[in-house]
């Protein structure tokens, strides 16, 4: 075998399978095949999606020129991979093995960063850029990873397509940024965390913002998706503790034994009339919830003391993102599950108690299908009129997941428009025809941040944002 520092670490870990590879030097490690050249490990980790080892290998392997391919489990095309390296860990070892080659191709300076991550159902990327906002007011350099984005100190570098990036990636962009940044804060997602992609991301502490049914198209049962969003507190350094804003997930955590690290569980935060004044999302008690958090993991982070962090928070992106035209009030979210609909449209009743709702929402295709119905139902509890339209229905029939979303509605009080862009344009329409003096709040939910519809194997370009903005200049509002 080469002498190259990547053929020894092979050597040196206990596989449980191994085929060598014929002599050659490795030069790198990819996560995606398709960024291979012929010195490259290519780490590729088999999920449970339904996918057959035949599909994986003409789709990633076939054509990709990796030398080693490093997995998690045995795959069945093995044989029709002749010449390359194959390495297979032990179940557990997986996320270990890549930490392994990260340190060696991407280290960080031990003690140099200090990293804080929020998990949840809901509410991550708020709770994750008030915190971002928080730290940078203070003069700290802070890189924030999520859904949005990487920032540094608040500027955009890059989109990674991930909430929480697997773990090369993660590790590349730690190491590219380590000497420009101070603070790490970071979304963690339940995929991230039962895949490993945070394994060795040592945080002083983490935030748990609440817990409702999402993914088990993946996690397939409700309570391994609990289980996938619990190994946060592995991550958590001693001395750190978990922050949670919901009773039930703390309780629940504590009721599985005495958990390694503190469970800390706050109320929503008070603030004072002229903070709810002066920015508007605060009214909302899920965003003052997301709030308390991230102002608990800036004392962690900065120290405690007295401060308005409040002032220096700004509308996060697709998150009740309001227009205000006269007596109408246009919301545009990233609810997408039932929880986080529930929790906007009765936030909205009561920061609206004069108001009348119309709610236009979607649902994602190849994705869980039990919360469609139960996302209708919330829809229609909470709302006067009712739009269902597609939101990403991807390689689903969009009248196939509108009929599962209306299995929840009763028979009236909705209509159905599939095409989004006529979908928004039709509750503007029905807006118009009320009386100017008549105050409405529209909830146009699901997209949020999202600047595309993915349907049929394709991203189109699409934003709710510029719809609403068509509409208004068409009606002359």
């Amino acid at each position: 075998m080469s002498a190259d520092p990547f053929s020894q670490l092979l050597a040196r870990h206990d596989f449980a399978w191994r085929r060598e590879p014929p002599p050659g030097p490795l030069t790198n490690i990819q996560w995606r095949a398709n960024a291979c050249d012929t010195g490259s490990i290519l780490f590729f980790q088999r999920f449970d999606d339904g996918r057959t080892d035949a599909e994986l290998y003409q789709r990633y392997l076939a054509a990709s020129p990796f030398a080693v391919l490093v997995t998690n489990r045995w795959l069945d095309c093995f044989d029709a991979l002749p010449g390359k390296g194959i390495y297979v860990t032990r179940p557990d070892d997986w996320p270990e093995v890549v930490r392994r080659f990260c340190d060696l191709v991407y280290p960080l300076t031990p003690g140099r960063l200090r990293f804080a991550g929020v998990t949840g159902t809901n509410g991550k990327t708020t709770t994750v850029k008030y915190l971002e906002a928080m730290l940078t007011a203070q003069g700290q350099r802070v890189l924030s990873i999520g859904t949005l984005g990487v920032f540094l100190d608040g500027d955009r570098l890059l989109e990674t397509g991930f909430t929480s990036p697997p773990l090369i990636e993660l590790r590349r962009l730690l190491h590219a940024e380590q000497a420009r940044c101070d603070l790490v804060v970071m979304e963690a997602s339940s995929h991230a965390l039962d895949q490993g992609r945070l394994h060795g991301i040592p945080l002083a502490s983490a935030g748990w913002t609440n817990f409702s049914q999402d993914h088990l198209d993946y996690h397939r049962d409700e309570a391994s998706y609990f289980a996938a969003k619990a190994r946060i507190l592995d991550l958590i350094e001693d001395g750190g503790r978990l922050y949670c804003t919901s009773p039930e997930v703390a309780e629940r955590l504590r009721a599985q034994g005495k958990p390694r690290v503190p469970i800390e569980l706050l109320g929503p935060a008070t603030l004072p009339p002229e903070a709810i004044a002066a920015r508007p999302f605060l009214a909302l008690g899920h965003n003052r919830r997301n709030y308390a958090l991230a102002a608990a993991l800036a004392d962690v982070l900065l120290g405690p003391g007295e401060r308005e962090d409040w002032r220096h928070l700004r509308p996060v992106d697709g998150r009740f993102e309001c227009r205000v035209v006269g007596n109408r009030t246009l919301v545009i979210d990233f609810a997408h599950t039932p929880d986080a609909l529930e929790t906007i449209l009765r936030a909205i009743r009561e920061a609206f108690p004069q108001a009348r709702i119309a709610t236009l929402f979607g649902c994602g295709g190849d994705r869980d299908r039990g919360k469609r119905s139960l996302m209708g139902a919330a829809a229609a509890r909470y709302s006067d009129r009712v739009i269902v339209t597609s939101d990403n229905p991807r390689t689903e029939d969009p009248e196939r997941i509108i009929a599962d979303i209306l299995a929840g509605m009763p028979p009236e009080g909705y209509e159905v428009v599939v095409e989004r862009p006529a979908a928004v344009a039709r509750l503007l329409d029905l807006l118009d025809a009320r009386p100017p003096d008549e105050p409405w709040v529209a909830l146009i939910a699901g997209k949020g941040h999202e600047r595309y519809l993915d349907q049929g194997g394709r991203k189109t370009a699409y934003s709710d944002q510029d719809e609403v903005e068509r509409n208004l200049k068409r009606l002359g509002w």
